[in-house]
This record gives structure tokens, sequence and C-alpha cells, in this order.
């Protein structure tokens, strides 16, 4: 009981729920737009560092290797599974946006376990940071070829172009590049160099999530009454099926690895929706699809059950399985 406590009272989350609160309240906080593209970039660039740092200890070995494969493969089969079941329900051109943001990851989300993780004291291994971004692409990739494959009003020269561009772009996202460069550099630093600009890597890294998360509490406070306009349906599948992908993504993972620290990383992977790199993708590859649909969805609702909810969820599973091992 006491760990729920700890985990509910947790101040990044904390700070999440007073954003969405201020925008129920019509309070007029707001974090200026240059002020959360500078912390986003900052958060993104150090967990990137501090990943790569950490994998230049690690010899590759069936563990990274396994766990870089189940990455890439829960990337390929979420999308899959719920664009089937999104195609009942929704138009083919929504069911793969959607499909492809609930197959590819949240940056964010990864962002606040980390920091859950940090605040609780448990390790996790660089490696993971390398997982979360061989994800991001392929379920953007799957989410077009689905609408390909299963819509007849396209023209297929305009589809071979747009594949392509939303193939490059998938690769080429800002998020993306910048996590794996930062990674790169964090490999290739010595420990003193690693060190030397810890102070801005590792010690500032709290107080700025605890602002940026702030900033996503206002903006998913937001997205909030978008979500009034539609169905049931989609409101149930934004609750549900984060849960349904984590504990697939936990199950999965725990064949690879025993670490907390990373079963709650890969199952906050599978469990997690992108609302930044699939609207983006998405806005001139399939400018059909609705992002008054799949936005709210992703940022609205499953990132805040994520967060609420998610964390603590899965770290109380893995902490039961540890204690039955």
């Amino acid at each position: 009981m006491s760990s729920l406590f700890e985990n509910v009272t947790n101040p990044a989350l904390l700070f999440f729920i007073l954003g969405i609160l201020a925008v129920q309240f019509k309070n007029d906080l707001r974090i200026p737009e240059n002020s959360s593209k500078f912390i986003s970039i900052y958060l993104l660039l150090s967990i990137g560092f501090k990943g790569g740092n950490e994998l230049s200890h690690n010899a590759m070995d069936y563990t990274i290797f396994g766990s870089l494969s189940l990455g890439i493969f829960l990337a390929s089969i979420v999308p899959i599974v719920a664009f089937f079941i999104l195609k009942q329900k929704v138009n083919i051109k929504n069911a793969g946006a959607i499909a492809a943001a609930y197959g590819s990851v949240s940056a964010v989300t990864f962002v606040t376990a980390i920091s859950f993780l940090d605040f609780e004291g448990v390790s996790f291994d660089g490696y993971m940071i390398a997982v979360m971004a061989l994800m991001e692409a392929p379920a953007i990739v799957l989410g077009i070829l689905l609408i390909r494959m299963y819509s007849k009003d396209d023209d297929t020269e305009n589809q071979d172009n747009s594949f392509k561009s939303v193939f490059n772009h998938s690769l080429n996202n800002a998020s993306v590049f910048l996590i794996l460069g930062s990674l790169i550099i964090g490999y290739l630093a010595s420990d003193q160099q690693a060190e030397g600009i810890k102070p801005f890597t590792t010690d500032i890294f709290k107080g700025f999530l605890l602002v940026f998360l702030l900033d996503m509490g206002i903006r998913a406070g937001s997205q909030l009454n978008e979500m009034k306009k539609n169905g049931w349906f989609i409101f149930l599948f934004s609750c549900i099926i984060p849960f349904f992908n984590g504990l697939l993504a936990l199950g999965l993972a725990s064949f690879i690895t025993s670490s907390p620290g990373n079963l709650l990383l890969f199952a906050i992977l599978g469990a997690g929706a992108s609302y930044i790199a699939v609207p983006a993708a998405f806005k001139n590859a399939v400018p059909e699809a609705n992002p008054g649909l799949y936005l709210p969805m992703a940022l609205g609702i499953t990132f805040p059950v994520n967060i609420i909810i998610g964390i603590p969820f899965y770290y109380n599973i893995i902490q039961s399985m540890a204690v039955l091992a």
C-alpha cells in the first residue's frame, strides 16, 4: 500500500495532473512554445547520451540482440492487430493512422517511465534507448502499407511516392534523429568526458522533466474535450488497448531479461501511442486520415492513462513477479 501511495505522489505524475486541472478550471497557465521545444530537445538529448554511455559498457550479447528484435516485433505486430480491430468501426484511412499511432512509441511516456525508475532507485540498461528508437519507424510504414492494401480509390503512382516519403520521414524523424545521434555520441564519449557534463545531462534532468510534464498535462487536458465528440468505442479502445499491448510486451520481455527497469520500459514501449511522429508523417502521406481522431486518442486518453495508471500498474506487477520468482 505504501508503494502505491509513493507511486501516486510521484512529483512527475502530480505536475502532469496539475496541467490537466489547469485546463479543466480554465486557468490561463501555459508554457511558452519555444521553451517547450527546448525542454523536449534537452530531454531527448540527455536520455540518448546517458543511454549511449551506458551501452558502451555492455558487449553485444543475447539479451541486447533479443531486446532489439523484440522491439521491432512489437512495432510490427501491434499496428496489424490494431488495424483489423479498428477497421470494423472506422474507415480504412483512419484505422491505418490510429494503428500506426498505437504501434509506434511515445518518447515522452518513455522519458517519464525513466524518471519513475530514477525516483524509485531502479536501474535499466542503456540499450533500451536504442530499442525505443528502432520502434518508431516500423509502425508508421506498416500503417501506410495497410491503408494501401485495403484502399481501392488511390492512384498507384501517388501511393508509391507517398510511401517513399513516409518511409524517409519516419527514419529521419527529428526525435529519432536526435536520440540516435545522442546515443552514438554518448557511446563514443569516455567516462571522464561523460562525468564532465553530468551536471547538464543528469543533475537538472528531473527539474526540466517536471516543467515538461506540466506542459504535457495542459496539452492532454485540452484534447479531452475533443474525445467527447467521438463514440464509446474510440474511448474504450484508447483506454484498453494500451494495457493489452503493455502486458503483451511485458510477458514477452520476461523471456529475455529479468531486470525490473528493462521490463517496465518494455511494457511502456508496448503501451505507448505516438502523437508526434505519426501525425507529422500522416499529414502529407494520408491527409484524409482525421488527426482530430487519432491525436486526441493518443494524447488525450492513452497518454494520461499510461502516466497515471499504467506505469505504477506495470511496476507493481513486476515487483510481484520478482517475489514469486
